[in-house]
């Protein structure tokens, strides 16, 4: 079941500056691991040690926030698109 995967520019040195990479998994968990197999060094900028998103990385499936869905078990199926999308603070 490939799924594209948007890489921003921060973690493109891991992908070998891929902007986009296919993955696999059932649920965004599952992804997350193959991703980390095909790209050692990934799944630790985008998950905290216990497993869960960083507070500051945003993952959207299909345009979508996947914390507003099932978080890491939000289900995935083919030629779905997730997006990694750095947090950016900023204001007054």
């Amino acid at each position: 079941m490939p799924v594209k995967v948007r890489i921003p520019t921060p973690l493109r040195k891991i992908t070998n500056g891929s902007d986009e990479v296919a993955a696999e998994g059932r649920n965004v968990a599952e992804l997350l691991s193959d991703l980390e197999a095909k790209f050692p060094g990934l799944k630790e900028r985008i998950c905290e040690p216990d497993g869960k998103l960083r507070r500051f990385v945003n993952l959207y499936l299909n345009d979508e926030d996947i914390r507003f869905k099932k978080n890491m078990e939000t289900e995935l199926k083919d030629n779905d698109e997730v997006s990694i999308i750095p947090a950016i603070a900023g204001g007054f």
